[in-house]
C-alpha cells in the first residue's frame, strides 16, 4: 500500500473506530473539513505539521497513521450520517 493510501486509510479507521465526525475532527485539528475528506480518500499529501495536528485531535502518536494493515485490509464501516448529536 503506498503511503498516501495507508494514512487515508488509517486516518478513516482511526476517526471512525474513535466515533468521531470528519466534521469534530476538523474543528479540532484547526483545518477544513472537505481537506479531512480528501485525506481519507487519498486526494491530497498532508504536510508533516497537518498529520500532527490529525493525531493530536484524534490522541494517537503520528505513527499510528502509518501503520500497516494485518490481513486482507476490510472496508470501514462509516459513522451514522448527519450532524446532529444525541
Amino acid at each position: 500500500m503506498e503511503a498516501q493510501q495507508l494514512v487515508a486509510w488509517n486516518l478513516r479507521r482511526l476517526r471512525v473506530a474513535k466515533g468521531v465526525s470528519q466534521d469534530d475532527l476538523a474543528l479540532s485539528a484547526e483545518i477544513e473539513r472537505a481537506y479531512v475528506g480528501y485525506l481519507e480518500r487519498g486526494k491530497r499529501n498532508p504536510t508533516v505539521v497537518t498529520l500532527e495536528k490529525l493525531s493530536n485531535a484524534l490522541g494517537i502518536h503520528i505513527s499510528e497513521l502509518f501503520t500497516e494493515p494485518e490481513g486482507d485490509v476490510v472496508p470501514i464501516t462509516p459513522l451514522r450520517a448527519g450532524r446532529k448529536k444525541k
